[in-house]
């Protein structure tokens, strides 16, 4: 181990919760090395973006909301009968680019049957995530977006914590526009899922699904979104 990388690790052991570290003319070798030296770490968010280096240790509030939209998502997925892979926050990168990031956490939907069984993705030989979620607090994640149009992410939600807004992204040519409804689940609005978010705060995730269960029974069965 290098001793940057053991620096790094250091500072990043004493990084406050919801605090981000940035580093510059980082090499990729060492952006690696990194990876490997935090696989005890797997709550740390790591950035690279041709040689700046980010690091962002997320509040307990941050894992909270995004626990429950994996739950919205999950519940989703089997209400419409749809094939989904979670991979959670796994680290997406291509070298040749020489950029890496890690969403809150990434799912296969259209591509899932093509990733079941890899212990390793491979994004030079296999297809990016259907989609990812991020946490904001301090909208720290629009910044990553270039590096998943590089990788080609069809679709990115951000959950905007400080003012309880959801936004959806998707993929036009080398930017994200924001789109009204999602691609990947047509039955669900960004305001829906934020209304559904403020209620697991205010009544806790159980009564949040519940509501969210009969709200899908219901719109599913109309074929309406709202």
């Amino acid at each position: 181990m290098s001793t940057s990388i053991t620096d790094y690790r250091q500072a990043i052991d004493h990084l406050p919760e919801g605090t981000t570290l940035v580093v510059h003319d980082v090499s990729w070798e060492d952006y690696e090395r990194l990876l490997e030296e935090l696989a005890d770490r797997p709550a740390v968010r790591v950035t690279y973006d041709q040689g700046r280096l980010e690091i962002m240790s997320p509040r307990p509030e941050h894992e909270k909301y995004k626990c429950f939209i994996e739950r919205i998502i999950i519940a989703l997925a089997d209400h419409l009968d749809l094939n989904v892979e979670p991979v959670g926050s796994a680290t997406w990168r291509k070298k040749q680019e020489a950029r890496g990031a890690e969403a809150d956490t990434s799912y296969y939907i259209a591509n899932a049957d093509r990733i079941i069984g890899k212990r390793d993705i491979d994004l030079s030989i296999d297809p990016p995530p259907d989609m990812l979620v991020e946490i904001d607090a301090t909208n720290e994640s629009l910044s990553k977006f270039g590096i998943y149009s590089t990788l080609r992410v069809p679709e990115i939600w951000r959950y905007d914590v400080r003012h309880n807004q959801v936004h959806m992204y998707e993929l036009r040519g080398n930017k994200y526009a924001e789109i009204p409804v999602s691609r990947c689940f047509p039955i669900l609005t960004p305001k829906a899922l934020a209304d559904f978010v403020e209620q697991s705060k205010t009544k806790g995730q159980k009564a949040a699904m519940a509501a969210f269960r009969s709200w899908l029974e219901k719109r599913h069965k109309r074929g309406r979104v709202r």
